[in-house]
C-alpha cells in the first residue's frame, strides 16, 4: 500500500512539474511577443498577447488548485512538499511576468503610430537577457539543477545594468525635447519592466536551489 501511494504521489508531482512548465513557456512567449510587437510597432501582435493572458492567469489557478489537492490527500514531506511550495511562489512570479508582457503590450497601443523617440537597441537586447533568464530558470526547476540556478545572478546584473543605460539615455532625450516626456517615460517603463522580470527569474533560481538544498540562498 505504501509503495502505491508514494507511486501515485509522484505521478502527481510530475504532472505539477508539466503544468508549471508549460505556465512557464506561456509566460516566456508572451514577453516575446510582447516585446516584438513594440519593435515592430505591431498593434495587432499587441492585442492578441492581452487576450491571451487568460490563458496565464487559468492555468495559475489550476496549478495552485492542484498542489492543495496533493497536500490534502497525498500529505507529502521534506523535499516533496518543499517542491509543492515553490510551486505556489513559483507561479506567482509566472503570473507577475505576464502582467508586465501585458503592460508592454499596452505600451505598443499607446505607441501606434508615433515614431519612437530613440531606435530600440538595448530595450531587445534586455528583452533577449531577461527571456533566456526565465527559461534557464524554469529549465533549472525542471532538471534540478542548483548550478544553473545560481548563475542566473550574474545575467541579472546586466539586464539591471542595460536598464540604467536605458534610462541615462531617455532622461538626456528629455533635456533636449522635453515635448518627447510621454513617450521616453512610456520607454522607461518598458525598460523597468524587463528589470522586473528578470527579478523574477532569480527568483525561481532561488526556488529551486531551496527544492535542491533545503535552504534559502539569495542569487542576486
Amino acid at each position: 500500500m505504501k509503495l502505491k501511494t508514494r507511486k501515485r504521489l509522484y505521478e502527481e508531482l510530475e504532472d505539477l512539474k508539466s503544468k508549471t512548465m508549460k505556465m512557464g513557456s506561456l509566460v516566456a512567449a508572451a514577453v516575446e511577443e510582447a516585446v516584438e510587437s513594440l519593435v515592430r510597432r505591431n498593434v495587432r501582435l499587441a492585442k492578441k498577447v492581452i487576450k491571451e493572458d487568460d490563458k496565464i492567469d487559468n492555468l495559475e489557478l489550476e496549478i495552485e488548485n492542484k498542489c492543495m489537492h496533493i497536500i490534502a490527500l497525498q500529505q507529502p514531506v521534506a523535499k516533496d512538499l518543499r517542491l509543492i511550495g515553490s510551486c505556489f511562489k513559483i507561479i506567482t512570479d509566472l503570473e507577475r511576468v505576464g502582467d508586465r508582457a501585458v503592460d508592454i503590450a499596452s505600451l505598443t497601443i499607446e505607441f501606434a503610430g508615433r515614431p519612437l523617440v530613440k531606435p530600440l537597441v538595448d530595450i531587445p537586447r534586455m528583452a533577449e537577457l531577461a527571456v533566456g533568464m526565465l527559461r534557464d530558470s524554469m529549465r533549472a526547476f525542471k532538471e534540478e539543477d542548483s548550478l544553473l540556478a545560481q548563475g542566473l545572478g550574474e545575467r541579472d546584473d546586466e539586464v539591471d545594468r542595460l536598464a540604467h543605460q536605458v534610462t541615462r539615455e531617455l532622461f538626456s532625450y528629455l533635456i533636449e525635447d522635453p515635448k518627447k516626456i510621454s513617450d521616453a517615460v512610456r520607454l522607461i517603463l518598458v525598460a523597468s519592466f524587463l528589470e522586473r522580470i528578470a527579478d523574477h527569474a532569480t527568483n525561481i533560481g532561488e526556488r529551486v536551489i531551496y527544492v535542491e538544498k533545503g535552504k534559502r540562498v539569495k542569487i542576486n
